[in-house]
C-alpha cells in the first residue's frame, strides 16, 4: 500500500512504523501504517475515503496487547493529545476523550468531588480501549459507569451509542471490531476528595504489592473462569516461573506475564499456549486469553 494511495490527512501518517516502543511488553513488529488524527473530523474523513478493503486496528497505551513479530497489516490509529481531554460535564459526570488515560479520568473525578470512578486508577490503558473491552478492577466494571460513547465506525461514519448498545459482558462488548472509540461520558456520584483520594490511594498500593507493576508486561493474560481466579489456576498447574525464550510467567503474580529483556511476541504468545495447556490437563479448564493478539501469524 503506497502512500499515494491513502487518502490525504491533517494528522500524522508514518509508513512501517515500529509498534514494540509503543506496547508495555516492548516487543512485536511493525504496522504498515501508523495514523495518528488531528480530530475527529481528520480520523472519520480518513476512514470514510480509505479503501474498504484495508483493516483498521485502535491502538491506546498498548498495555493489553501482543504485536506480533511480522507486524500489523493495514492502518494501526493511535489517539493523541487531541484526544486526551477530561471536563466535567456536571456534579456527577465526565466527559473523557478517547486518549485519556484512566489515571487522568480517576484524578480529574477526584478534583471534581465524583466519587466511583476510583477504579480506573488501577487500568493500564485509555478511555477507548477500555470502554471497548468493559475493563475493570476491584469489583466495577467499565458498564457500571458508562453513560455513552462516541465512536468512528470503519466506514467513516459517526455516531453515538448509549450502554444497551454496547452488551456489556465480563471483559466483552458488541462494538463493530475496527471502531474507534473516540470520548465518553462516565457517571458517578458526590464524594469528598479526600475520600475519593484515599480510595485511590488504597488501590494504588493493592496494585504495587501483587503485581509485577515495574516490568514489561502486559497486564492480565487470562481472564478469571466462572468461579475461579486465573492466577490461582496456573499457579496450581505449576506455572509460576516458567519461561519460554525470553518470556517468563511472573513470580509475584502468575497471570502476568513478562519480557525478561530479550523476548519475542513469538515467545510471549506460546508462552500463554503453554500455561494454557498445562492448566487445562491439570484443571480441565479453558483459560480465555485477556489480551489481545493482533497481527501476521
Amino acid at each position: 500500500m503506497m502512500a499515494d494511495t491513502l487518502p490525504a490527512v491533517r494528522g500524522k501518517l508514518t509508513a512501517d512504523a515500529p509498534l514494540a516502543p509503543l506496547v508495555w511488553f516492548k516487543a512485536g513488529g511493525n504496522a504498515d501504517w501508523l495514523f495518528e488524527p488531528a480530530d475527529v473530523e481528520d480520523l472519520a474523513g480518513f476512514l470514510a475515503a480509505l479503501d474498504p478493503q484495508v483493516p483498521v486496528m485502535g491502538l491506546g497505551l498498548g498495555s493489553n496487547l501482543i504485536v506480533r513479530d511480522r507486524g500489523v497489516p493495514g492502518v494501526v490509529v493511535r489517539l493523541g493529545k487531541t484526544f486526551g481531554r477530561v471536563d466535567p460535564v456536571d456534579e456527577v459526570t465526565l466527559s473523557c476523550g478517547g486518549g485519556a488515560s484512566g489515571i487522568l479520568v480517576s484524578s480529574t473525578a477526584r478534583d471534581a468531588g465524583i466519587a466511583g470512578l476510583e477504579f480506573l486508577r488501577s487500568i493500564p490503558g485509555t478511555v477507548g480501549g477500555f470502554v471497548r473491552m468493559n475493563g475493570g478492577a476491584y469489583g466495577r466494571e467499565v458498564k457500571d459507569i458508562l453513560v455513552d460513547c462516541d465512536v468512528v465506525l470503519r466506514s467513516g461514519e459517526q455516531r453515538t451509542l448509549a450502554l444497551a448498545d454496547l452488551g456489556y459482558s465480563y471483559r466483552h462488548s458488541d462494538l463493530p471490531e475496527q471502531a474507534i472509540v473516540v470520548a465518553a461520558r462516565f457517571a458517578g456520584h458526590p464524594g469528598e476528595p479526600q475520600a475519593i483520594q484515599a480510595e485511590m490511594d488504597r488501590i494504588s498500593e493493592s496494585r504495587e504489592a501483587s503485581q509485577p507493576l515495574r516490568t514489561r508486561t502486559g497486564g492480565s493474560t487470562f481472564k478469571n473462569p466462572e468461579g475461579a481466579r486465573a492466577w490461582e489456576l496456573v499457579d496450581a498447574a505449576g506455572c509460576r516461573g516458567l519461561s519460554r525464550g525470553g518470556a517468563q510467567v511472573s513470580e509475584k503474580h502468575t497471570n502476568f506475564l513478562i519480557n525478561t529483556g530479550e523476548a519475542t511476541a513469538a515467545d510471549i504468545e506460546a508462552l500463554g499456549e503453554d500455561v494454557r495447556a498445562r492448566v487445562k490437563a491439570h484443571a480441565g479448564v479453558e483459560l480465555e486469553w485477556e489480551i489481545k493478539r493482533v497481527g501476521r501469524t
